[in-house]
């Protein structure tokens, strides 16, 4: 499966601090439970990461090029 493979699974994100001082991202699904965590500037940069794709992805649809 890749980024552009669509998919029927959900799933549950949590994101937050930790008592340790990181940034938990959680996922939780049907017999999954992913517990990822980062230092803040791991976090801070993908942050930046999902910003960035998320305005393309906007400029995209703007653009009349969304695919399915």
């Amino acid at each position: 499966m890749g980024i552009n493979s669509e998919s029927d699974f959900a799933a549950n994100l949590q994101i937050g601090p930790t008592d340790q001082g990181m940034v938990r991202i959680y996922i939780q699904g049907d017999g999954v439970d992913i517990p990822m965590d980062f230092d803040p500037e791991e976090a801070l940069e993908i942050a930046e990461e999902l910003k960035s794709a998320a305005q393309r992805s906007a400029a995209m649809v703007a653009g009349g090029k969304k695919k399915r």
